[in-house]
């Protein structure tokens, strides 16, 4: 981890625009308040374009995806590449509906994402590896190292594959990451708030593959920090503290289980 990243990302407070699920919003957008940068949450075909021209980081994520929103991040994740601003890409139970593959395709064809996160079924779907999913769930087994290369690879990007090891991969390097607790697939959104942490993180002038990183391994620290307070029994009473931790310098979360 890179604790200058994180330091860099408080500095500035960078504006982050969300074109993210309705299930999501709040709890996004106050999580990532307490990382330390600021969400907006614009979806209109009409700004959409206008607002990642203006924002320091762009994420894109279909789980409540329609016609118009696609419109509108279709848009957003063009006028992003043409000024230069990150996109995470969260292709969010892509291959649950043939409407999401296709939104997902048309997306790829037309933007170019930073980062392209997702749990090994999403991903392994982009690629053409056969992996067994359930909704938007994960659920089958084989080598998530091969999925995040071939990802990195065939879009030319930076994959994040999560799950009980997080895979970042690069065309070059891998990077894998072992921080994280089970209360975090008990909440709604966990994986959602995570792309927008890392989104938040690309911000700053630091490698993708180590600002990528960063916010995986940060989060996973987090969630474990939260998770150790006496009184959490289960995800409601994780879920405050997870926000909490969020805010917290990354020294003051190591060292807990």
């Amino acid at each position: 981890m890179n604790a200058t990243i994180i330091k860099d990302v408080r500095l500035n407070t960078p504006l982050i625009h969300h074109l993210t699920n309705n299930v999501v919003i709040n709890f996004t957008a106050n999580g990532l308040l307490s990382f330390g940068a600021a969400p907006i949450m614009a979806k209109a075909e009409e700004e959409a374009s206008d607002m990642a021209s203006i924002s320091d980081g762009v994420l894109i994520n279909i789980g409540t995806l329609t016609s118009d929103d696609l419109r509108a991040m279709i848009s957003a994740g063009k006028a992003a590449n043409e000024n230069g601003v990150p996109v995470v890409l969260d292709p969010v139970g892509v291959a649950a509906t043939p409407f999401r593959t296709k939104a997902i395709k048309q997306i790829l064809e037309e933007v170019h994402p930073t980062v392209i996160k997702g749990n090994a079924g999403e991903l392994a779907f982009l690629v053409d590896i056969p992996w067994q999913t359930k909704g938007v769930e994960s659920v089958g087994e084989g080598d998530v190292e091969e999925i995040a290369k071939k990802v990195a690879e065939t879009y030319q990007t930076t994959a994040v594959l999560t799950g009980k090891t997080d895979i970042i991969s690069t065309v070059e390097t891998t990077f894998t990451n072992n921080t994280g607790h089970p209360l975090l697939a008990k909440v709604t959104g966990a994986g959602c708030l995570l792309g927008s942490t890392i989104t938040a993180c690309l911000t700053t002038n630091a490698k993708v593959e180590e600002q990528a990183l960063t916010a995986v391994e940060f989060y996973g620290l987090a969630a474990e920090f939260a998770a150790s307070h006496k009184e959490v029994r289960a995800s409601g009473t994780f879920l405050p503290h997870f926000v909490d931790a969020l805010s917290m310098e990354p020294d003051s979360l190591k060292g807990v289980k």
